[in-house]
Formats: structure tokens, C-alpha cells, sequence
């Protein structure tokens, strides 16, 4: 009796059916496309618009008459009206301060700045790096130092977004407890 010889399908060699080659995958280079023009003038339409605020920042005088830093209600220069919470309930509100903070820090007065809002004076440093990644970015055409993996941009920003806010309760909640 013979052995029993395998069937095949497709072409046959010597030594046996021809297996197919294997698909050619070519890596794909995520987060690597050019970005839209869209999005490149969303983002330098954003670092103009932080521009902006710091430019404001400059604009307003930190100091009282006798030269001394003041520690809040600077904003009120820039025509807004005086803080509703702190009128009502007379202890400031999470962002009061941020503003003289702000202006402060854009001066270089650093010490004065943390003592009007320290938690305005960690949002002022972020929104200057930001000012400088949306710019870089934005003309560039990439996102500059965001890891190239989807969510990645979201999560960062997402971070410390809730880091910012939760410094500001617990700078509040100590106000509110100690002051």
C-alpha cells in the first residue's frame, strides 16, 4: 500500500507546495502626517491669544501708590467689575489673585506673585510654556514633545488641567479655613 501523498492547491516544488509570501506591511508612522492648516492656525491662533493675556498681564500696575504689591483686585483695571464672591461672602474666591499674580510674575517679582495667588503663578509659568509649544507647533506642522501615540495630547492636558484645579480648592479651602 502507498502512502497517501498530500493534496495541494497551489504549485508545487521539489521539495514540497510553495507556501505564499507573507504580505508586505510597511510600519506606519502615526502622528508623523502633516497637521491640517486648520489646526496649525487653531494653535498659533491660541499662542496669540495666551500673547494677549500676558500682554494684559503687562499692562497692569502690581503696585499700590505707596509701591508696595498689592495681592488682588488688579483686574479691575482692565474695566471688570470688583470680585461678586469676595463682596458677598467677604473671603476671595479660588482665582482672586490670579490676576495680580499674573502681573506680578511678568515683571519678575516672583516672591510677591506667590504670595498674591500661588496657584497664578504656576498657571502663568504653564501658560508660558504653552504660549512657546502652540507657536513651535503650530509652525512646525507636528505636535512638538507629545509622545506620537493617539490620546496622548488629551491625557497630558487632561493632567495637568486637574492637577491646576485642584491646587486651586485646596489654596482656597486653606484660605477659607486660616484667613
Amino acid at each position: 500500500m502507498q502512502p497517501e501523498q498530500p493534496t495541494t492547491t497551489g504549485p508545487e516544488s521539489a521539495n514540497g507546495p510553495i507556501e505564499p509570501a507573507p504580505p508586505v506591511v510597511r510600519p506606519v508612522r502615526r502622528g508623523r502626517r502633516p497637521m491640517t492648516r486648520l489646526v496649525r492656525a487653531v494653535l498659533v491662533a491660541f499662542g496669540v491669544a495666551l500673547a494677549a493675556v500676558f500682554a494684559a498681564a503687562a499692562s497692569i500696575n502690581p503696585y499700590g501708590p505707596n509701591g508696595a504689591a498689592q495681592t488682588m483686585s488688579t483686574h479691575t483695571q482692565l474695566g471688570l467689575p470688583p470680585c461678586n464672591f469676595a463682596e458677598l461672602a467677604g473671603k476671595p474666591c479660588p482665582s482672586c489673585g490670579m490676576t495680580t499674580s499674573f502681573a506680578l510674575l511678568v515683571r519678575g517679582d516672583v516672591l510677591n506673585s506667590l504670595r498674591a495667588n500661588w496657584v497664578g503663578t504656576i498657571i502663568c509659568v504653564v501658560w508660558a510654556a504653552t504660549l512657546v509649544w502652540t507657536l513651535a507647533s503650530g509652525i512646525r506642522g507636528r505636535l512638538v514633545l507629545i509622545p506620537q501615540r493617539p490620546g496622548a495630547g488629551e491625557t497630558i492636558f487632561t493632567a495637568i488641567t486637574g492637577v491646576i484645579v485642584i491646587l486651586m480648592l485646596a489654596r482656597w479651602g486653606a484660605l477659607l479655613i486660616w484667613d
